[in-house]
């Protein structure tokens, strides 16, 4: 039997850590954090949306650049295997008009229960306030609430985290340890990301209020998903598909009308009344709620449309912004471990018998159950190849 150490207690480490005890190994889980999986619990608070049901190459389209190397990985943990492994855990699950997929509970925490249950009947061991601080020669090195201890395991895989929600445990902060390893990184960005909008006074009314039956671009980015007014500027899964292209800088546009085309538009603006004020106009003749109308106020005004142009605002007004909110703020993050730095079995080339998985790897996706799906399906992967490396350097 041998000693396996599996860092970091979210979905891709218990995933790895489940998939070598079922190996025959001996696995302890380090956990820098008084708890399991916080993240994964803070995502179950809105509802714990676990995949996506839709066909594997649409699936995987979510991914982007990485779905080429994802793709295997994937394969043998898709969106059916994931409900399949959450009913073995005694969940119910619903799937959504979109085809999101949740437990019918709408929370996180009887999964996890269920889960941890299962980990612990194989002999997992799980170790809570053990934060890594890197390697002692061979040896992994960890400050604990007993002082420093050292484990020179067989085979380790790191599950770490990317680097947004430092409160919830994913900091980042294992970067510098890898690259003074040699492990070849790529830069974190925020991905999933709200919008920093400095709003007029006269936007605190609407703070809150969530836009509707639009559609959003930036770059070659386009989605018709919703997004919300706060006070700090606007977020939602609308926007958040969009931050690949707004990270460079992009122009964001959103269509206030999408479901009308533009000559129809036209038509009913040249209809107007006189004496008929904007706002009455977009309001009685458009139908728009008074969110849109304020937003289209203050974007337009920002621009300087002349009366002329409103036909075209309607159509495709700018949004004027500060940019992408703290990286920490966003949903996750983008960057981490290149697949340069990784064999087909996610082991770090320049480190034998030390796996990676989960969102410290360089991906990744919008939110709508890609992220938990890859990350549970990288972990899966990682702890199956830990074991056959482990098996075949006895």
């Amino acid at each position: 039997m041998a000693q396996a150490v599996v860092i970091g207690a979210g979905p891709a480490g218990l995933m790895a850590a489940e998939e070598l005890a079922a190996a025959g190994h001996d696995v302890l889980v380090a956990e820098a954090k008084p708890s399991v999986a916080r993240k994964f619990l803070m995502a179950g608070k809105s509802g714990l949306n676990l995949t996506k049901a839709e066909p594997f190459d649409t699936l995987l389209q979510a991914y982007g650049d990485a779905s080429g190397w994802l793709r295997p990985m994937i394969a043998a943990f898709d969106a059916t295997a994931v409900q399949g492994w959450a009913r073995e855990l005694g969940q119910e699950l619903f799937t959504g008009s979109t085809g999101r997929v949740f437990p019918t509970v709408m929370k996180a925490s009887p999964l996890l229960r269920a889960w941890l249950m299962r980990l612990e009947g194989a002999g997992v061991q799980i170790k809570t306030r053990w934060r890594w601080l890197g390697w002692d020669g061979d040896a992994l090195l960890f400050q604990t609430v007993d002082g420093q201890h050292s484990i020179t395991p067989d085979v380790t895989v790191l599950a770490l985290g990317g680097a947004s929600w430092a409160r919830l445990g994913s900091d980042g902060q294992w970067a510098e340890t890898l690259q003074d390893m040699g492990v070849a990184l790529a830069p974190f960005a925020p991905s999933n990301s709200a919008l920093s909008v400095d709003w007029s006074p006269h936007m605190r009314p609407h703070f809150g209020a969530a836009l509707k039956s639009v559609r959003w671009t930036a770059g070659d980015l386009e989605s018709r998903g919703e997004a919300t007014i706060s006070a700090k500027g606007l977020e939602g899964g609308g926007l958040y598909t969009l931050t690949p292209a707004l990270r460079t800088g992009a122009p964001l546009f959103v269509d206030l009308v999408p479901d009308l085309d533009a000559e129809a538009l036209k038509a009913r603006f040249s209809s107007k009344k006189s004496k008929t004020t904007l706002s009455q106009w977009l309001k009685k003749s458009l139908g728009l709620p008074p969110q849109k109308v304020a937003l289209f106020h203050e974007m337009a005004k920002a621009s300087a449309f002349s009366y002329a142009q409103w036909g075209e605002a309607l159509k495709r007004l700018p949004i004027h912004h500060a940019g992408l909110r703290p990286m920490d703020e966003a949903i996750s993050t983008a960057g981490g471990v290149r697949q340069s730095a990784l064999d087909d079995g996610l082991m770090l080339t320049a480190m034998p018998g030390v796996f990676c998985a989960g969102e410290m790897l360089d991906w990744e996706a919008p939110t709508g159950g890609y992220l938990l799906t890859a990350c549970m399906a990288t972990g899966k992967w990682a702890g199956r190849s830990a074991a056959e490396w482990v098996n075949r350097s006895a």
